[in-house]
């Protein structure tokens, strides 16, 4: 569709509603224009209740964020002294500030990764003679669901900008223009000259976008991460990648809450192990449930699927792992044992589902006379496992004379090992 700027400026205008922003747009010096992922968003009419600002300023952006934030409160973190970059936090908004780069803003525009964010909408004069600031054509690639790269120069200038073309495709639902994604196989090498933070930042926000599968099945086709982690997923994870989609969740029987969590962290197992999220500074718990999901998706296989069909120490092992994350593998297992086990995963009481076992330790110690150890933490895992599977009362009021006789056959079974 053919886009006419002249009105779609004004329109704009009247979807951000600066009269809701935490400070007033003439409060902004002259030739301050907006930039980037609001003014983007607000023409694909998909802008947050609070977009996140970008703007460009004609001078000194720190000192300017300053004096807003004397006058109107916030808080000022400086992202980039050198080159004047600076964000200002204030009544739930973020506003980034950014002085102009180069002898004018289409200098400053022609700098950016992508078209569709170098789009400028001045915010000074009046909102029916607003006029966007276009130098690259990005509202034709907008209109036309197109994702195009300014230049490859601008790319190479930030590496991370090759990664960030495919989650923003995904994102915005676009197609990547043949000479960018030609450039984005060209120098996907250039990727691990990029802080693992950062990369790991964008693979997550890909891995939550509602076409998320895709995306990352596109990361793995082009090899964007083969420079940067040297422990890839096999040949066939762009098979396992795409069967993570909104529809199988649903055909799983997972709700859409879950879905929201649950499928970005089956997509970045399905995509990286342990060793990969490591390399790219993932936190220690992102690795452990990732790794978590891999090891169990792998012994899944050997059972067609149907953690049913395990031994009932892994079965049980498996509910202890993945207790909080079950969701995430029902994803990954056949969908009839899905939809039978989410129900009893949403019932905090099932007792194989969520494991606990029907006496806690300090009474085991009071009438056993056992002493704290590891042989007391075996007990009590035992006494969870005869639990879960029905051979105990779920109820520990009902059964307290039943669990301590079982107690007292497995210590009679596990004696207290001899020192010296």
């Amino acid at each position: 569709m053919a886009w006419d700027p002249d009105q779609r400026a004004p329109e704009l205008w009247r979807i951000l509603a600066p009269e809701r922003w935490p400070l007033p747009a003439e409060s902004l010096p002259a030739g301050t224009v907006l930039v980037g992922g609001a003014v983007r968003d607000g023409l694909l009419g998909r802008l947050a209740a609070h977009p996140d600002l970008d703007l460009v300023v004609p001078d000194d952006a720190v000192s300017l964020a300053r004096s807003l934030a004397r006058r109107w409160g916030g808080s000022v973190v400086v992202l980039d002294a050198e080159r004047s970059i600076v964000r200002l936090v204030m009544a739930g908004w973020t506003i980034d500030l950014a002085q102009r780069q180069g002898p004018d803003l289409n200098h400053d525009l022609l700098r950016r990764d992508y078209s569709a964010n170098a789009i400028a909408l001045p915010l000074s004069g009046p909102a029916a003679q607003l006029a966007f600031v276009d130098p690259s054509g990005g509202l034709a690639d907008l209109a036309a669901g197109r994702l195009r790269a300014i230049s490859e120069a601008n790319l190479l200038d930030d590496p991370l900008r090759l990664l960030r073309g495919v989650r923003l495709a995904c994102e915005l639902d676009f197609s990547l223009e043949a000479t960018t994604l030609g450039w984005i196989r060209q120098h996907r090498a250039r990727l691990k000259d990029v802080a693992g933070e950062r990369i790991l930042a964008e693979l997550e926000r890909l891995a939550a976008a509602a076409n998320g599968a895709a995306g990352l099945a596109l990361v793995v086709e082009t090899g964007l991460l083969e420079g940067c982690c040297e422990a890839l997923p096999a040949p066939a994870r762009p098979t396992t990648l795409a069967s993570l989609h909104l529809a199988a969740a649903a055909e799983r029987g997972l709700t859409a809450a879950e879905a929201t969590w649950a499928l970005p962290l089956a997509r970045l197992a399905a995509l990286l192990d342990g060793a990969s999220l490591a390399q790219l500074r993932a936190s220690r718990s992102r690795r452990q449930r990732c790794s978590q999901l891999r090891r169990w998706r792998e012994l899944l296989e050997s059972a067609a699927g149907d953690p049913d069909r395990l031994p009932e120490q892994e079965r049980f092992q498996l509910q202890r792992d993945l207790e909080a994350d079950l969701p995430a593998l029902a994803l990954l297992a056949a969908a009839s044992w899905a939809r039978a086990a989410l129900p009893r995963w949403r019932d905090p009481a099932d007792p194989l589902f969520h494991p606990r076992a029907p006496i806690d330790g300090a009474t085991l110690q009071q009438k056993l006379g056992l002493k704290p150890g590891p042989r007391l933490g075996q007990l009590l895992l035992h006494l969870s496992q005869e639990r879960a599977f029905g051979r105990l009362a779920p109820n520990p009021v009902d059964n307290d004379a039943q669990t301590l006789t079982v107690a007292r056959h497995w210590l009679s079974e596990h004696p207290e090992p001899r020192h010296g």
